[in-house]
């Protein structure tokens, strides 16, 4: 039996959310090959623990513990000496041929994608359709795709390297779709979806593979969509940026605004894992993370790190932001800035003597000042330069391209705040900013079309995927 599984045990009995016998029946039913996940979810089904997100909560601290080794009072001691165990009874064989009760385990289809009988899904158990699912998102992580999608009225497919790909040329209906989205969610988010008709979470199938997972309704019925969470956490030099110096430098400030932009799909949450780690190895602060949703757990090593949800845990990132402004953290990380009021939060606890960390979907330095700037009203407009000039550290705008070697390459551009910088925000001059990106290579700024065209030279990249991410003429006509 693993680790996590002793440690996830040992922890509920320590909370008194379980009882011994309950473990007992737990692990009986469930056998020694089962994963934590398995573990969490019998005890949700079995109505022994109701509190989802407690058990969450309970699960990455036993993913942490486990590394250590087994606990010292471990709930499952192996026998000292042999005991004669009564063997299970066997299960009776099904008095019909009947598929339904049978699971059907995904694999790799005849041209190596992942995939199950999605013509058959009305007639499988539900059993039958969990294992199934579990097994599909383990076999499109292996596969390398970044996202699963299963949505009424289409094929199921994958999206790989950028690439769409069908997983098979059956199109599901909205009692297919809606069986295979509902099957891995539990009764509280099942009946959050039926009301909202939209639903944001993070699904953990074990200590690796975990996902982000979006489920709405759109004319044809239910659709979901699975993104791929790496499965470990990512370090800055793993990252392929340009200039990782110029970044650890920016996470040696104690205060101010480091924001993280990019495209949909660019990467920012493993930027922002990567960052959050580097601060955890070394510094020794309170990290507080609020997120939507929690996507990379990340143990407490040299920080203590209290990480957050929207929706289980806080009503939105701006009352997020507010109470953490009284819980004493050291850094705060923000999983999007997408309001006045989060922004405006934000900007406030990067003046008061933390250090903010966020991300926003934009495509570079000047459009993510325009932006912040912008959703403010007029009457706030000097006052609300005045300080991100003062508060702001640094912007990461982000791309993946396709390269040329199959995988996708990072482009960066990178902003570090100085006297031209403040000056061109104070004085609503964003459009200066090219320049300061391009005359700034001594402190580690580089212009996004600048290290796209370095790509494009050094044959990672093709020349049409440089022509599609240059606006400047003068480098397109360098572009053969």
């Amino acid at each position: 039996m693993q680790n996590e599984i002793r440690w996830l045990v040992r922890l509920c009995l320590d909370q008194n959310l379980i009882t011994p016998a309950q473990a007992a029946v737990v692990r009986s039913a469930l056998g020694e090959s089962a994963d934590l996940m398995d573990v969490a979810q019998k005890l949700i089904d079995d109505g022994y623990i109701d509190d989802l997100s407690a058990l969450e909560h309970i699960a990455s601290q036993a993913v942490v513990q486990a590394r250590l080794g087994p606990p010292s009072n471990d709930p499952f001691p192996a026998p000292t000496t042999a005991v004669a165990l009564t063997p299970a009874p066997e299960l009776a064989p099904p008095t019909s041929p009947d598929e339904t009760t049978v699971p059907f385990v995904s694999g790799p289809s005849h041209d190596g994608l992942p995939s199950i009988p999605f013509d058959r899904v009305g007639t499988m158990s539900d059993t039958a359709l969990v294992t199934s699912m579990r097994s599909l998102l383990r076999d499109c992580a292996t596969y390398g795709a970044s996202d699963l999608h299963l949505s009424a009225g289409s094929r199921p497919f994958i999206r790989s390297q950028r690439a769409l790909k069908h997983l098979a040329n059956h199109v599901l209906s909205d009692a297919d779709s809606r069986r295979l989205n509902f099957a891995l969610l539990a009764p509280h988010q099942r009946k959050n979806f039926e009301e909202l008709r939209d639903l944001d979470y993070a699904l953990a199938l074990d200590a690796t593979n975990r996902y982000r997972v979006n489920l709405m309704v759109h004319k044809v019925g239910v659709s979901g969509c699975y993104r791929m969470v790496p499965a470990a956490i990512p370090r800055l030099d793993q990252l392929g940026l340009r200039n990782i110096e110029p970044v650890r430098k920016l996470l040696n400030y104690h205060n101010g605004l480091i924001l993280v932009t990019g495209p949909v799909g660019s990467g920012k949450t493993t930027t922002l894992a990567a960052l959050v780690a580097e601060l955890n190895a070394t510094r020794q602060d309170h990290i507080i993370t609020v997120e939507d949703p929690i996507e990379v757990v990340q143990p407490a090593l040299g920080c203590n790190i209290t990480q957050r949800e929207v929706g289980p845990h806080t009503a939105s990132f701006a009352s997020a932001l507010k109470g953490a402004l009284r819980e004493d953290p050291d850094v705060i990380i923000i999983g999007e800035l997408r309001d006045l009021e989060t922004i405006e939060m934000a900007i406030t606890a990067s003046e008061t003597g933390h250090l903010v960390i966020g991300t926003m979907h934009t495509s570079d330095a000047a459009t993510t000042l325009n932006r912040i700037l912008d959703v403010f009203p007029p009457s706030q407009q000097t006052q609300i330069r005045a300080s991100v000039a003062e508060s702001l550290r640094g912007i990461l705008c982000q791309r993946l391209l396709p390269g040329t070697e199959g995988g996708l390459v990072l482009a960066t551009e990178l902003l570090v705040s100085n006297t031209a910088v403040s000056a061109l925000i104070r004085d609503g001059k964003t459009q200066g900013l090219r320049n300061v990106l391009e005359t700034g290579t001594r402190e580690g700024m580089t212009l996004m079309e600048n290290v796209v065209f370095e790509l494009y030279q050094k044959g990672v990249i093709s020349p049409g995927t440089a022509r599609q991410n240059i606006t400047s003429r003068m480098l397109k006509a360098k572009i053969i």
